[in-house]
């Protein structure tokens, strides 16, 4: 949600105001108002020099010996208090504002994550409704420090655009939220790899959705977030409350990309439990190179095992033909042998382009 900013007047003055001209024209010392009202005289000095706030029960007591009505002196001092908060707020929104500048505005805007607008007040003001905090420190909490001891948040301190993947981060929050999981359950997220397989090999034109509902049915919500400018993120794994979440980004654009980060980040939830967070392809604090290689084996024994790589590997001159053969047998998709090859410098980058599948799952966004 992102607030307009709302009528501010240039200045709001305290009922202490009001109150000393009322005592000077009905001629009554500070003293005398007090004994009057009951209560004690230093009280009555600290309302009238700014120093204390009207309270309600003090506006039932000046009504009786102003005869000015007690909801004028609350009204008076509530608009005091909104104006001295909002002034206070100014400053927090000026101080951002060089926060605001480091986020890729403009592209978010692209997304709808934000409203777009070029004034840069109403950028900083539209960031910290984005993220639901009140200034850019505590953003600096939330995502940099991490105070928040929960799974759903890491430190990006060691990160080379922590702005810009805290923004898809945060999106992925807000996309999870509506959506409503059933309890996790990890035996029926392991019977539903085999049908998650056959998507792979298959890749239908509703795979992603389909592959979605797969996920739910187990209580893991799965999510496609544009990328944003300099951000190499691939896909990230997290848990909101007891919820696990899967939010890919589809950055390469191709079948056998997706497919290994999705089954990596699968293997983050089945293997490593609800602390640990996973940022694929990007540097962070908590990042551990022990369970990463340990989802990346987990995508490899689903996507083209080590065993099957080599069993190509003892033919020297692979054809066509051949790759065709070796996924039926291996009940993967094309993609995912020459894939693996190109990675592992057995084959150019350019052999086999023909059986890569382009991954577009958001056309508006990716224009």
């Amino acid at each position: 949600m992102t607030l307009t900013n709302q009528y501010l007047p240039d200045i709001v003055f305290h009922p202490a105001t009001t109150l000393n001209e009322k005592l000077e024209e009905m001629g009554m010392s500070r003293k005398e108002f007090a004994l009057r009202t009951g209560k004690p005289e230093k009280t009555i000095i600290a309302v009238l020099k700014e120093e204390s706030s009207l309270t309600p029960e003090m506006a039932i007591l000046f009504e009786n010996v102003t005869q000015i009505p007690a909801q004028f002196w609350i009204n008076k001092q509530a608009r005091y208090n909104e104006y001295i908060a909002r002034k206070k707020h100014e400053e927090v929104i000026a101080k951002a504002s060089e926060w605001a500048k480091q986020f890729p505005y403009a592209e978010m805007a692209k997304y709808n994550w934000v409203v777009f607008t070029r004034d840069a007040e109403e950028k900083t003001i539209n960031l910290l409704s984005y993220f639901g905090v009140a200034s850019h420190s505590a953003w600096e909490k939330l995502y940099v420090e991490t105070e928040l001891k929960v799974a759903a948040y890491t430190s990006l301190k060691q990160s080379h655009q922590p702005h810009a993947i805290s923004a898809w981060l945060r999106q992925g929050e807000l996309q999870a939220k509506q959506i409503e999981a059933p309890v996790f359950d990890v035996k029926k997220l392991k019977g539903n790899i085999p049908a998650m397989r056959q998507l792979m090999v298959e890749q239908p034109v509703n795979f992603f959705e389909q592959l979605q509902e797969l996920c739910l049915q187990a209580g893991v919500i799965l999510l496609f977030t544009p990328k944003l400018p300099k951000v190499p993120l691939s896909g990230s794994t997290r848990w909101l409350n007891n919820t696990p979440l899967i939010q890919l980004t589809a950055r390469y654009k191709k079948n056998d990309s997706f497919w290994f980060t999705f089954f990596h980040e699968l293997g983050h939830i089945i293997l490593h439990g609800k602390k640990y967070i996973s940022l694929e392809n990007v540097d962070f604090a908590a990042a551990d190179p022990e369970k990463e290689e340990e989802a990346h084996q987990f995508a490899v024994s689903h996507t083209f095992t080590n065993e099957q790589e080599q069993e190509v590997l003892q033919y020297k001159n692979i054809t066509e033909q051949d790759i065709i053969d070796y996924a039926k047998k291996f009940n993967t998709h094309p993609a995912m042998i020459i894939g693996r090859l190109q990675h592992d410098g057995y084959i150019h980058f350019s052999v086999g382009r023909q059986f890569m599948e382009p991954i577009d799952l958001n056309p508006v966004a990716q224009n």
